[in-house]
C-alpha cells in the first residue's frame, strides 16, 4: 500500500467515485475492480442490522400473553 496522506487518499476516492459514476456499463470487470480498489481505500460503511423473523403462527403476542385486551381496562 502506498503511502498517502488525507488529501491524496480523499482526492483518489473521489477520481474513483466520479470514474464508477460515470461510466455506462457498471457491471463491467474495469467499474468491479474500481469498486473494489475504493473499498480498500474507504470501506462501506456496515449494513444495518435485519428486522427479527415473524412469529410462528399460533404463538399469541405478548399483550394476549399477558392477559391485557386492548382497549379494555
Amino acid at each position: 500500500m502506498p503511502d498517502l496522506d488525507d488529501g491524496e487518499k480523499a482526492a483518489l476516492v473521489e477520481l474513483l467515485r466520479d470514474t464508477i459514476a460515470a461510466d455506462p456499463y457498471p457491471k463491467s470487470p474495469r467499474v468491479r475492480a474500481l469498486r473494489r480498489v475504493l473499498d480498500k481505500l474507504e470501506p462501506p460503511p456496515p449494513r444495518p442490522a435485519p428486522y427479527p423473523h415473524p412469529k410462528p403462527a399460533g404463538e399469541p403476542s405478548l399483550l394476549l400473553a399477558n392477559g391485557k385486551r386492548p382497549g379494555r381496562r
